[in-house]
């Protein structure tokens, strides 16, 4: 094989990698990536935080983990700048749905922003669940800017069938 043939197939197959990891990379962060919608007063941009929503983006991360062990499924999400009572929280078709508003914080300051990546609004992120969990024994949590949510599993009653013979 010629020096330029090698080349060519191991640009072709680091292309490959990179493309590879890319979708890899979008597949996961697809998940989390979550539409935040402004809430402003009937389209009316009247306040400085009216105006820093419309300009912040409308897409932003809650990355979630999803564990389940013997006895329940916890759910981890991130949600940094936001209070406690901002959740709403309910399981609906086998799935946890968590909604919310970030708001934007009061500043006094002068001056006008340059960087503005931080999503403000309402969000519904939808989260899959893997078992059948007790919704009315579930308790959440929020610290440091992560949302924990514990759900019991439904216990299921195990009926042993006896065999006989004959």
């Amino acid at each position: 094989m010629s020096p330029l043939e090698q080349l060519h197939k191991g640009a072709s197959r680091a292309w490959d990698y990179l493309t590879e990891g890319w979708h890899h990379l979008r597949e996961r962060a697809n998940q989390a990536l979550t539409r935040f919608t402004p809430a402003t007063q009937g389209g009316r941009l009247e306040t400085v935080e009216d105006q820093v929503m419309e300009n912040a983006s409308r897409w932003g991360l809650l990355a979630a983990e999803i564990k389940e062990d013997d006895k329940a499924v916890t759910v981890r999400l991130e949600a940094p700048g936001m209070e406690v009572g901002d959740f709403d929280i309910e399981v609906m078709d086998n799935a946890l749905v968590v909604r919310g508003e970030k708001r934007v914080e009061r500043e006094q300051s002068d001056g006008r922003y340059y960087v503005m990546e931080r999503a403000y609004g309402r969000f519904e992120r939808v989260l899959p669940l893997p078992a059948e969990v007790t919704e009315s024994e579930a308790h959440a949590k929020y610290r440091r800017g992560v949302l924990w949510i514990s759900l019991p599993k439904t216990r299921q009653i195990k009926h042993r069938v006896e065999v006989k013979t004959g």
